[in-house]
């Protein structure tokens, strides 16, 4: 028998936290999270996230052991602003049990409905800069920090519960060897003398963190043309800051200023701390931090977590400028294998981006879409 339990508790919130750590743990390509950074992300104290949605988080157990687990969101702000009557799931975990799935998204329906939601769409997580989409292609390749990894046979339980892809990702890799420093360093020059605009590095996370609301705010401004972005507000902002700019090396973000000293564009790169985190398996301390700590200072792999363009700017070649700057300091770091962050198929001005890299197709993801009514 399966039981469906609501995590009402630190005891539950522990074990829907730690049942991934043992669906995986003989996988070489799954990332663990840090856990106190998952505890924290269900802490309304904490995570402004959860003053715009609601959660309700429940775990499958059978012969007293968790076999599954599932967050139950809505976000109010997607529902209220932008009219989208849609009930997200998110840390959508179980094992190769269809029954045990099933019994996981019905506590999916049973909410959308008391709310008068009109579909259910997942695996995601509250915002744009959450981990979304289940792994459809590349299972033998590592995971990130940044994204998540899953068995093959999700796929297959989606579709046998009748859910249909609604949007895909993929995500792509390219050796740093391949990149022609001299066609950027040249571009660059001609974009910033045109435009009147100059590119910004940073040697002190404390510099960053100055103007981190300021590349926020050019964030909400760059991606709000897309259909399911949902912007960042002034406490979110907050939280980002603490959650993750810590974890990046300030050399690895770079901003194009013009000649009002405003912000028109904004790149960010992040060490890969996949094998560090594999090493840690979710714990800081006692010398989980170590790993980390080696990661960001010995760095060779990198993600390109981030690049947001003012929509005015967005034809102007402001990337080449951004590119530039990073190619120097990649050079100088020896950085080997630049690899992308999950990118919607759709968003095709991203895409043309990265055109003369020479990029590799790793991975691809989707998530998954039913009508409430059909379920």
């Amino acid at each position: 028998m399966i039981q469906i339990k609501q995590v009402i508790d630190s005891k539950d919130l522990y074990k829907f936290i730690k049942f991934p750590f043992d669906l995986y743990k003989n996988s070489k390509y799954w990332v663990p999270p840090i856990i106190k950074q998952e505890i924290d992300s269900f802490n309304r104290s904490i995570n402004p996230n959860l003053k715009e949605s609601s959660l309700k988080q429940f775990i499958a157990i059978q012969n007293k052991k968790v076999v599954g687990r599932i967050a139950v969101i809505i976000n109010w702000n997607e529902v209220k602003n932008k009219k989208i009557r849609k009930i997200r799931f998110g840390w959508f975990d179980f094992i190769d049990d269809l029954n045990v799935s099933l019994l996981l998204l019905e506590k999916v329906k049973e909410i959308g409905r008391k709310h008068e939601m009109d579909f259910m769409e997942g695996p995601m997580g509250f915002n744009n800069l959450d981990k979304v989409g289940v792994l459809t292609s590349g299972y033998n390749v590592i995971g990130t920090m940044i994204s998540s990894y899953n068995y093959k046979y999700y796929v297959q339980h989606y579709e046998k519960h009748g859910f249909l892809e609604e949007k895909k990702y993929h995500e792509k890799t390219f050796m740093f060897k391949d990149i022609d420093p001299s066609y950027y360093s040249k571009m660059s020059e001609v974009v910033k003398k045109r435009n009147n605009l100059k590119e910004i590095n940073f040697n002190k996370t404390s510099e960053i963190m100055l103007r981190a609301n300021e590349m926020f705010d050019l964030f909400n401004k760059s991606y709000s043309s897309l259909s399911s972005f949902v912007r960042i507000s002034e406490e979110q902002k907050e939280y980002m800051k603490k959650s993750y700019l810590n974890f990046i090396n300030p050399e690895f973000i770079k901003f194009v200023e013009n000649d009002k000293n405003e912000i028109v564009g904004f790149g960010i790169i992040m060490p890969s701390f996949a094998k560090a985190l594999q090493k840690m398996r979710g714990k800081l301390f006692p010398f989980g931090f170590l790993h980390l700590l080696r990661a960001k200072k010995n760095v060779k792999d990198v993600n390109l977590y981030l690049i947001g363009i003012l929509p005015e700017y967005q034809k102007l070649g402001v990337t080449a400028i951004i590119f530039n700057s990073f190619i120097q300091t990649l050079k100088n770091k020896g950085i080997e294998i630049c690899r992308r962050t999950p990118e919607l198929v759709d968003n095709i001005s991203i895409d043309k981006i990265w055109k003369n890299f020479n990029p590799k197709l790793i991975k691809t993801r989707s998530t998954y879409k039913l009508e409430i009514l059909d379920f």
